[in-house]
């Protein structure tokens, strides 16, 4: 009997993972601050975690996966999510599950928020890092930098299929 874990597919073995608080890739994207713990690579495209710093009323844009599930995890802070046509109240250690090919965003609600984001299979990272810019700071990016260009994101977003279906921002709320 082996002692030793299962080697991913490709037969590669995976070295355990260990990073400290604000330890990982710090982006900013979207107007916040992300921090990649876990990647395609480093985890035989398993799973990619996602430590997010927001402020007040940032999210992502109403959008579809079709090759990635999304779980989030709050930390700290207050958070509004909709999935399908489902708006979901989520404070400080809430749980909300993403199913791809279903419609999702959220929005932070307090004045910051701390959370997770998981993507299974990994992947999703590597679209955070084609439109985001590296952190000069582990904070909030500044507020007064350029706004996002939905049009590109949205064009980068198919090319990861990923389908931007409306705008950010939880409607009707």
């Amino acid at each position: 009997m082996s002692t030793t874990p299962d080697a991913p597919s490709g037969g590669a073995t995976l070295a355990p993972i260990g990073l400290g608080p604000g330890e990982g890739e710090n982006l900013w994207f979207l107007g916040i601050l992300v921090t990649i713990k876990s990647t395609k690579e480093n985890t035989g495209g398993t799973v990619a975690v996602i430590e997010h710093f927001g402020p007040k009323d940032s999210g992502s844009p109403l959008h579809v996966h079709q090759i990635e599930d999304e779980w989030f995890y709050v930390l700290e802070g207050h958070m509004a999510f909709m999935v399908g046509d489902e708006v979901i109240d989520a404070p400080a250690g809430s749980f909300i599950f993403g199913p791809k090919k279903i419609p999702h965003t959220f929005t932070v609600r307090s004045e910051t928020a701390r959370w997770l984001l998981v993507s299974e299979p990994a992947g999703f990272e590597h679209f955070m890092r084609t439109f985001a810019t590296p952190a000069e700071r582990l904070e909030i990016p500044p507020a007064d930098g350029p706004p996002p260009d939905f049009e590109a994101l949205t064009a980068l977003a198919k090319e990861y299929q990923i389908e931007i279906v409306g705008p950010p921002g939880i409607p009707n709320t």
